[in-house]
Protein backbone atom coordinates (compact mmCIF):
# COMPACT_ATOMS: atom_id res chain seq x y z
CA UNK A 1 0.00 0.00 0.00
CA UNK A 2 1.71 3.39 -0.72
CA UNK A 3 1.61 6.36 2.05
CA UNK A 4 -0.53 8.96 1.61
CA UNK A 5 2.07 11.07 3.15
CA UNK A 6 3.66 11.03 0.04
CA UNK A 7 0.63 11.00 -2.07
CA UNK A 8 -0.50 14.53 -0.21
CA UNK A 9 3.27 15.81 -0.67
CA UNK A 10 3.93 15.53 -4.35
CA UNK A 11 0.44 14.73 -5.89
CA UNK A 12 1.73 15.79 -9.19
CA UNK A 13 4.15 13.33 -9.14
CA UNK A 14 2.46 10.36 -7.99
CA UNK A 15 -0.14 10.76 -10.81
CA UNK A 16 2.63 10.52 -13.39
CA UNK A 17 4.06 7.27 -11.60
CA UNK A 18 0.54 5.82 -11.69
CA UNK A 19 -0.04 6.79 -14.83
CA UNK A 20 3.22 4.18 -15.77
CA UNK A 21 1.63 1.62 -14.05
CA UNK A 22 -1.42 1.77 -16.55
CA UNK A 23 -4.04 2.82 -13.71
CA UNK A 24 -5.68 6.04 -13.28
CA UNK A 25 -6.76 7.61 -9.90
CA UNK A 26 -8.45 10.86 -8.99
CA UNK A 27 -6.20 12.57 -7.49
CA UNK A 28 -8.15 15.50 -6.21
CA UNK A 29 -11.27 13.56 -4.79
CA UNK A 30 -8.39 11.49 -3.01
CA UNK A 31 -6.51 14.53 -1.54
CA UNK A 32 -10.24 15.96 -0.37
CA UNK A 33 -11.24 12.66 1.44
CA UNK A 34 -7.82 12.82 3.24
CA UNK A 35 -8.11 16.44 4.42
CA UNK A 36 -11.55 15.58 5.54
CA UNK A 37 -10.46 12.69 7.26
CA UNK A 38 -7.70 14.99 9.06
CA UNK A 39 -9.88 17.72 9.73
CA UNK A 40 -11.89 14.83 11.32
CA UNK A 41 -9.47 13.56 13.37
CA UNK A 42 -8.20 17.51 14.46
CA UNK A 43 -11.76 18.15 15.91
CA UNK A 44 -12.21 14.83 17.87
CA UNK A 45 -9.29 15.62 19.33
CA UNK A 46 -10.45 19.48 20.21
CA UNK A 47 -13.24 17.80 21.79
CA UNK A 48 -11.46 15.21 24.11
CA UNK A 49 -9.00 18.20 25.03
CA UNK A 50 -12.54 19.92 25.73
CA UNK A 51 -14.22 16.98 28.01
CA UNK A 52 -10.62 16.36 30.07
CA UNK A 53 -10.72 19.78 31.25
CA UNK A 54 -14.32 19.76 32.19
CA UNK A 55 -13.61 16.22 34.08
CA UNK A 56 -10.85 17.80 35.64
CA UNK A 57 -12.85 20.67 37.21
CA UNK A 58 -15.16 18.09 38.54
CA UNK A 59 -18.40 20.46 38.10
CA UNK A 60 -22.07 18.62 38.10
CA UNK A 61 -23.18 21.78 36.19
CA UNK A 62 -20.75 20.39 33.31
CA UNK A 63 -22.19 17.10 32.96
CA UNK A 64 -24.78 17.75 30.23
CA UNK A 65 -21.85 19.91 28.33
CA UNK A 66 -19.73 17.16 28.80
CA UNK A 67 -22.09 14.34 27.59
CA UNK A 68 -23.19 16.42 24.48
CA UNK A 69 -19.28 16.56 24.08
CA UNK A 70 -18.94 12.86 24.27
CA UNK A 71 -22.14 12.30 22.01
CA UNK A 72 -20.41 14.77 18.70
CA UNK A 73 -16.96 12.71 19.44
CA UNK A 74 -18.71 9.66 18.86
CA UNK A 75 -20.39 11.30 15.63
CA UNK A 76 -16.82 12.28 14.61
CA UNK A 77 -15.57 9.24 15.39
CA UNK A 78 -18.31 6.89 13.17
CA UNK A 79 -18.03 9.75 10.74
CA UNK A 80 -14.11 9.59 10.14
CA UNK A 81 -14.29 5.66 10.33
CA UNK A 82 -16.21 6.26 6.85
CA UNK A 83 -13.65 8.37 5.16
CA UNK A 84 -10.78 5.84 6.34
CA UNK A 85 -12.50 2.84 4.57
CA UNK A 86 -12.85 5.17 1.63
CA UNK A 87 -9.61 6.42 1.55
CA UNK A 88 -8.38 2.37 2.19
CA UNK A 89 -10.33 1.27 -0.65
CA UNK A 90 -8.82 3.80 -3.59
CA UNK A 91 -5.66 3.25 -2.02
CA UNK A 92 -5.35 -0.51 -1.88
CA UNK A 93 -6.49 -0.70 -5.47
CA UNK A 94 -3.05 1.33 -6.59
CA UNK A 95 0.07 -0.70 -7.36
CA UNK A 96 3.58 -0.10 -6.01
CA UNK A 97 5.23 2.44 -7.76
CA UNK A 98 8.27 1.99 -9.98
CA UNK A 99 11.72 2.94 -9.23
CA UNK A 100 13.53 5.16 -11.74
CA UNK A 101 15.56 3.00 -13.51
CA UNK A 102 12.69 0.66 -14.26
CA UNK A 103 11.55 1.17 -18.55
CA UNK A 104 8.48 3.01 -18.89
CA UNK A 105 6.56 1.03 -21.19
CA UNK A 106 2.45 -0.04 -21.16
CA UNK A 107 3.45 -3.91 -21.68
CA UNK A 108 6.53 -6.21 -22.01
CA UNK A 109 7.58 -5.07 -25.44
CA UNK A 110 9.15 -2.16 -23.29
CA UNK A 111 11.13 -4.85 -21.43
CA UNK A 112 14.60 -4.43 -21.19
CA UNK A 113 16.86 -7.33 -21.68
CA UNK A 114 20.03 -6.65 -19.50
CA UNK A 115 21.98 -10.15 -20.48
CA UNK A 116 21.85 -13.83 -22.41
CA UNK A 117 23.88 -16.36 -20.72
CA UNK A 118 24.03 -20.20 -22.60
CA UNK A 119 24.46 -20.86 -26.44
CA UNK A 120 21.08 -21.99 -27.75
CA UNK A 121 20.80 -25.71 -28.14
CA UNK A 122 21.57 -26.76 -31.73
CA UNK A 123 19.80 -29.96 -33.08
CA UNK A 124 20.36 -31.96 -36.23
CA UNK A 125 16.33 -33.17 -35.96
CA UNK A 126 13.41 -31.30 -35.32
CA UNK A 127 12.83 -30.47 -31.91
CA UNK A 128 9.66 -31.91 -29.93
CA UNK A 129 7.82 -29.78 -27.73
CA UNK A 130 7.31 -30.90 -23.81
CA UNK A 131 3.64 -32.12 -24.57
CA UNK A 132 4.70 -34.41 -27.28
CA UNK A 133 7.52 -35.79 -25.71
CA UNK A 134 6.04 -36.95 -23.18
CA UNK A 135 3.07 -38.50 -25.13
CA UNK A 136 5.32 -40.50 -26.77
CA UNK A 137 6.89 -42.07 -24.20
CA UNK A 138 3.78 -42.72 -22.26
CA UNK A 139 4.64 -40.48 -18.92
CA UNK A 140 2.62 -36.68 -19.45
CA UNK A 141 -1.39 -37.18 -19.53
CA UNK A 142 -3.75 -34.18 -20.43
CA UNK A 143 -6.37 -36.42 -21.45
CA UNK A 144 -7.22 -38.42 -18.20
CA UNK A 145 -6.42 -35.02 -16.17
CA UNK A 146 -8.97 -33.48 -17.96
CA UNK A 147 -11.47 -36.18 -17.05
CA UNK A 148 -10.89 -36.08 -13.22
CA UNK A 149 -10.20 -32.52 -13.55
CA UNK A 150 -10.42 -30.15 -16.06
CA UNK A 151 -8.78 -28.14 -18.54
CA UNK A 152 -5.08 -26.95 -17.71
CA UNK A 153 -3.97 -30.16 -15.54
CA UNK A 154 -1.88 -33.33 -15.89
CA UNK A 155 -0.83 -36.48 -14.64
CA UNK A 156 3.05 -37.15 -14.81
CA UNK A 157 3.90 -40.54 -14.17
CA UNK A 158 7.07 -42.84 -13.82
CA UNK A 159 10.61 -41.03 -14.78
CA UNK A 160 8.86 -37.35 -14.99
CA UNK A 161 7.58 -37.77 -11.90
CA UNK A 162 10.28 -38.32 -10.22
CA UNK A 163 12.21 -35.40 -12.32
CA UNK A 164 9.46 -33.29 -11.13
CA UNK A 165 10.24 -34.22 -7.89
CA UNK A 166 14.53 -34.11 -8.09
CA UNK A 167 13.98 -30.87 -9.81
CA UNK A 168 12.41 -29.40 -6.22
CA UNK A 169 14.96 -31.05 -3.74
CA UNK A 170 17.85 -29.69 -5.93
CA UNK A 171 16.27 -26.14 -5.73
CA UNK A 172 15.50 -26.74 -2.19
CA UNK A 173 19.39 -28.11 -1.15
CA UNK A 174 21.13 -25.21 -3.58
CA UNK A 175 19.29 -22.59 -1.55
CA UNK A 176 19.59 -23.61 1.58
CA UNK A 177 22.92 -25.19 1.37
CA UNK A 178 24.38 -22.50 -1.12
CA UNK A 179 22.87 -19.56 -0.23
CA UNK A 180 21.08 -19.58 3.34
CA UNK A 181 17.80 -19.81 2.97
CA UNK A 182 15.54 -21.12 5.54
CA UNK A 183 13.20 -24.28 4.50
CA UNK A 184 9.95 -23.50 5.61
CA UNK A 185 6.72 -26.17 4.46
CA UNK A 186 3.89 -23.59 5.01
CA UNK A 187 0.03 -24.24 5.08
CA UNK A 188 -1.49 -23.67 1.22
CA UNK A 189 -4.56 -22.09 2.72
CA UNK A 190 -4.53 -18.52 3.68
CA UNK A 191 -7.34 -16.06 5.01
CA UNK A 192 -8.21 -12.96 2.94
CA UNK A 193 -5.93 -10.96 5.62
CA UNK A 194 -2.82 -12.53 3.79
CA UNK A 195 -3.94 -12.19 0.47
CA UNK A 196 -4.65 -8.55 1.11
CA UNK A 197 -1.35 -8.09 2.60
CA UNK A 198 1.19 -9.21 -0.45
CA UNK A 199 -1.49 -7.35 -2.76
CA UNK A 200 -3.76 -10.43 -4.50
CA UNK A 201 -6.48 -9.05 -2.86
CA UNK A 202 -8.78 -6.76 -3.21
CA UNK A 203 -8.11 -6.69 -6.63
CA UNK A 204 -6.81 -9.62 -8.58
CA UNK A 205 -9.82 -11.68 -6.67
CA UNK A 206 -11.25 -13.35 -9.78
CA UNK A 207 -7.89 -15.02 -10.15
CA UNK A 208 -8.05 -16.94 -6.85
CA UNK A 209 -9.74 -20.49 -5.76
CA UNK A 210 -11.49 -19.80 -2.90
CA UNK A 211 -12.31 -22.37 -1.06
CA UNK A 212 -16.20 -22.75 0.38
CA UNK A 213 -16.30 -22.63 4.32
CA UNK A 214 -18.64 -22.83 7.30
CA UNK A 215 -17.61 -19.67 8.88
CA UNK A 216 -18.33 -17.26 6.75
CA UNK A 217 -16.87 -14.39 8.38
CA UNK A 218 -13.80 -16.09 7.50
CA UNK A 219 -12.78 -16.25 3.90
CA UNK A 220 -9.93 -19.03 2.79
CA UNK A 221 -7.85 -19.27 -0.28
CA UNK A 222 -5.65 -21.83 -1.78
CA UNK A 223 -2.60 -19.72 -2.72
CA UNK A 224 -1.48 -18.56 -5.45
CA UNK A 225 2.41 -18.75 -4.69
CA UNK A 226 4.24 -18.94 -1.79
CA UNK A 227 5.46 -15.29 -1.67
CA UNK A 228 2.02 -14.85 -0.19
CA UNK A 229 2.39 -17.09 2.79
CA UNK A 230 6.09 -16.99 3.67
CA UNK A 231 5.78 -13.34 3.42
CA UNK A 232 3.10 -12.46 5.63
CA UNK A 233 5.01 -14.42 7.92
CA UNK A 234 6.16 -10.97 9.60
CA UNK A 235 2.62 -9.64 9.64
CA UNK A 236 1.23 -7.43 12.49
CA UNK A 237 4.69 -8.10 14.43
CA UNK A 238 7.40 -6.05 14.92
CA UNK A 239 10.80 -7.78 13.76
CA UNK A 240 14.15 -6.55 15.52
CA UNK A 241 16.81 -5.13 13.93
CA UNK A 242 19.54 -8.04 14.84
CA UNK A 243 17.09 -10.22 13.16
CA UNK A 244 17.42 -9.27 9.59
CA UNK A 245 17.69 -9.84 6.77
CA UNK A 246 15.33 -12.77 7.01
CA UNK A 247 15.45 -15.69 3.82
CA UNK A 248 12.71 -18.07 3.64
CA UNK A 249 12.72 -20.81 1.04
CA UNK A 250 9.50 -23.04 0.20
CA UNK A 251 8.37 -25.90 -2.24
CA UNK A 252 4.82 -26.11 -2.28
CA UNK A 253 2.36 -26.54 -5.01
CA UNK A 254 0.54 -23.27 -6.15
CA UNK A 255 -3.29 -22.50 -7.69
CA UNK A 256 -4.34 -19.99 -10.23
CA UNK A 257 -7.48 -19.29 -12.13
CA UNK A 258 -5.27 -17.86 -15.03
CA UNK A 259 -8.62 -15.61 -15.33
CA UNK A 260 -7.18 -13.46 -17.84
CA UNK A 261 -5.09 -15.81 -19.88
CA UNK A 262 -8.52 -17.60 -21.95
CA UNK A 263 -7.26 -19.28 -24.99
CA UNK A 264 -3.31 -18.38 -24.20
CA UNK A 265 -0.51 -21.39 -23.95
CA UNK A 266 -3.73 -23.95 -24.25
CA UNK A 267 -1.40 -26.88 -25.26
CA UNK A 268 1.34 -28.17 -22.95
CA UNK A 269 2.46 -27.69 -19.24
CA UNK A 270 3.10 -23.72 -19.92
CA UNK A 271 -0.03 -22.56 -18.07
CA UNK A 272 -1.41 -24.72 -15.34
CA UNK A 273 -4.39 -23.84 -12.85
CA UNK A 274 -2.01 -26.19 -10.54
CA UNK A 275 1.47 -26.11 -10.60
CA UNK A 276 4.99 -26.37 -8.21
CA UNK A 277 7.20 -23.61 -7.41
CA UNK A 278 10.06 -23.30 -5.70
CA UNK A 279 9.64 -19.72 -3.98
CA UNK A 280 12.35 -17.69 -2.23
CA UNK A 281 11.10 -14.50 0.06
CA UNK A 282 13.37 -11.63 1.96
CA UNK A 283 12.30 -9.76 4.95
CA UNK A 284 15.21 -6.90 5.03
CA UNK A 285 16.09 -3.55 6.16
CA UNK A 286 14.19 -1.02 3.34
CA UNK A 287 17.55 0.86 2.29
CA UNK A 288 18.81 -3.04 1.33
CA UNK A 289 16.14 -4.14 -0.94
CA UNK A 290 18.22 -3.45 -4.17
CA UNK A 291 21.26 -5.26 -2.95
CA UNK A 292 18.80 -7.98 -1.89
CA UNK A 293 17.25 -8.05 -5.23
CA UNK A 294 20.52 -8.57 -7.53
CA UNK A 295 21.53 -11.55 -5.10
CA UNK A 296 18.15 -13.19 -5.48
CA UNK A 297 18.34 -12.71 -8.68
CA UNK A 298 21.65 -14.09 -8.70
CA UNK A 299 20.38 -17.35 -6.44
CA UNK A 300 17.61 -17.96 -9.17
CA UNK A 301 20.39 -17.47 -12.06
CA UNK A 302 22.50 -20.62 -10.04
CA UNK A 303 20.08 -23.04 -10.34
CA UNK A 304 20.14 -22.46 -14.77
CA UNK A 305 23.59 -22.38 -14.83
CA UNK A 306 23.75 -25.04 -12.68
CA UNK A 307 21.40 -27.33 -14.85
CA UNK A 308 23.07 -25.83 -18.09
CA UNK A 309 19.97 -24.31 -19.87
CA UNK A 310 20.48 -21.10 -21.96
CA UNK A 311 18.35 -18.45 -20.34
CA UNK A 312 18.02 -14.30 -20.29
CA UNK A 313 17.43 -12.07 -17.89
CA UNK A 314 15.00 -9.42 -18.13
CA UNK A 315 14.23 -5.74 -16.58
CA UNK A 316 10.70 -5.74 -16.58
CA UNK A 317 8.80 -1.95 -17.80
CA UNK A 318 6.55 -0.26 -15.39
CA UNK A 319 3.62 -1.73 -16.84
CA UNK A 320 4.75 -5.27 -17.14
CA UNK A 321 5.67 -5.59 -13.76
CA UNK A 322 3.59 -7.16 -10.58
CA UNK A 323 0.98 -5.29 -8.64
CA UNK A 324 3.28 -5.19 -5.54
CA UNK A 325 6.37 -4.87 -7.12
CA UNK A 326 8.95 -1.75 -7.80
CA UNK A 327 11.28 -3.31 -9.75
CA UNK A 328 11.61 -6.38 -11.55
CA UNK A 329 13.77 -9.32 -13.29
CA UNK A 330 12.52 -11.89 -15.40
CA UNK A 331 14.54 -15.25 -16.14
CA UNK A 332 13.64 -16.52 -19.00
CA UNK A 333 14.49 -20.17 -20.54
CA UNK A 334 14.67 -20.82 -24.34
CA UNK A 335 12.38 -23.27 -25.41
CA UNK A 336 13.72 -24.92 -28.41
CA UNK A 337 9.95 -25.91 -30.17
CA UNK A 338 8.62 -22.89 -29.62
CA UNK A 339 12.27 -21.05 -30.79
CA UNK A 340 11.95 -18.67 -28.04
CA UNK A 341 12.57 -17.49 -24.16
CA UNK A 342 9.88 -18.49 -21.79
CA UNK A 343 9.71 -16.68 -18.16
CA UNK A 344 10.90 -19.42 -15.54
CA UNK A 345 11.26 -17.17 -12.65
CA UNK A 346 10.22 -13.75 -11.33
CA UNK A 347 12.54 -11.43 -8.83
CA UNK A 348 10.73 -8.33 -7.73
CA UNK A 349 11.60 -5.73 -4.98
CA UNK A 350 8.17 -4.64 -3.51
CA UNK A 351 10.02 -1.62 -1.62
CA UNK A 352 7.80 -1.21 1.93
CA UNK A 353 4.74 -1.48 -0.14
CA UNK A 354 4.07 -5.40 1.17
CA UNK A 355 4.72 -4.68 4.71
CA UNK A 356 2.99 -1.04 5.02
CA UNK A 357 -0.11 -3.49 4.12
CA UNK A 358 0.83 -6.10 6.57
CA UNK A 359 1.91 -3.78 9.53
CA UNK A 360 5.16 -5.30 9.54
CA UNK A 361 7.69 -3.16 11.37
CA UNK A 362 11.06 -3.08 12.71
CA UNK A 363 13.60 -0.11 14.62
CA UNK A 364 15.79 1.54 11.95
CA UNK A 365 19.44 2.80 12.84
CA UNK A 366 17.72 5.81 14.29
CA UNK A 367 15.74 3.99 16.69
CA UNK A 368 12.55 5.19 14.47
CA UNK A 369 9.59 2.91 13.88
CA UNK A 370 9.51 1.88 10.38
CA UNK A 371 7.93 -0.80 7.52
CA UNK A 372 9.91 -3.62 6.35
CA UNK A 373 11.17 -4.43 3.26
CA UNK A 374 9.64 -7.10 1.42
CA UNK A 375 11.27 -9.30 -1.95
CA UNK A 376 10.22 -12.70 -3.82
CA UNK A 377 11.42 -14.17 -6.51
CA UNK A 378 10.93 -18.20 -8.02
CA UNK A 379 14.06 -19.79 -7.41
CA UNK A 380 12.63 -21.41 -9.95
CA UNK A 381 9.12 -22.50 -11.24
CA UNK A 382 9.50 -25.90 -11.14
CA UNK A 383 6.96 -27.15 -14.01
CA UNK A 384 8.82 -24.73 -16.54
CA UNK A 385 12.04 -26.48 -15.42
CA UNK A 386 10.62 -29.70 -16.19
CA UNK A 387 9.82 -28.37 -20.02
CA UNK A 388 12.84 -26.34 -20.34
CA UNK A 389 15.06 -29.41 -19.57
CA UNK A 390 12.66 -32.34 -21.61
CA UNK A 391 13.15 -29.89 -24.64
CA UNK A 392 16.68 -28.86 -24.49
CA UNK A 393 17.89 -32.56 -23.49
CA UNK A 394 15.77 -34.31 -25.91
CA UNK A 395 17.72 -36.60 -28.02
CA UNK A 396 16.69 -38.40 -31.69
CA UNK A 397 15.82 -41.46 -30.40
CA UNK A 398 13.29 -39.73 -28.19
CA UNK A 399 15.21 -40.44 -24.84
CA UNK A 400 15.81 -37.06 -22.32
CA UNK A 401 19.24 -37.06 -20.83
CA UNK A 402 19.34 -35.97 -16.88
CA UNK A 403 21.11 -33.30 -16.25
CA UNK A 404 24.35 -34.02 -14.09
CA UNK A 405 23.12 -32.03 -10.96
CA UNK A 406 19.72 -33.97 -11.11
CA UNK A 407 20.88 -37.72 -11.43
CA UNK A 408 21.86 -38.08 -7.65
CA UNK A 409 18.21 -37.14 -7.35
CA UNK A 410 17.09 -39.64 -9.72
CA UNK A 411 18.59 -43.13 -8.45
CA UNK A 412 22.01 -41.91 -10.85
CA UNK A 413 20.06 -42.92 -14.19
CA UNK A 414 21.67 -40.89 -17.18
CA UNK A 415 18.30 -40.74 -19.02
CA UNK A 416 14.63 -41.24 -19.43
CA UNK A 417 13.62 -43.31 -21.84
Amino acid sequence: MLDIKLIRKEPDYFVKKISERNTKVNIKDLISLDKKNRDLIQNKEKLEQEKKIISQKKDKKLFKKSKDISLKIDKLILEQSKIKKQIDLVISALPNIALDDVPVGSDESQNKEVKKIGDITKFNFKPLSHDVIGKKIGQMDFDVASKTSGTRFVFLKNQLALLERAISNFMLDVHTKEFGYLEVSPPLIVNDETMFGTGQLPKFESDQFELKVDDEKSRKFLIPTAEVILTNIVRDSFVKKEDLPMRFVASTACFRKEAGSYGKDTKGMIRQHQFYKVELVSIVDPKNNLDELERMTNCAQTILKKLKLPYRVVLLSSGDMGFSAEKTYDLEVWIPSEEKYREISSCSSCGQFQARRMKAKFKSNKNETDFLGTLNGSGLAVGRTLIAIMENYQQKDGSIIIPEVLRPYMFNQDRIR
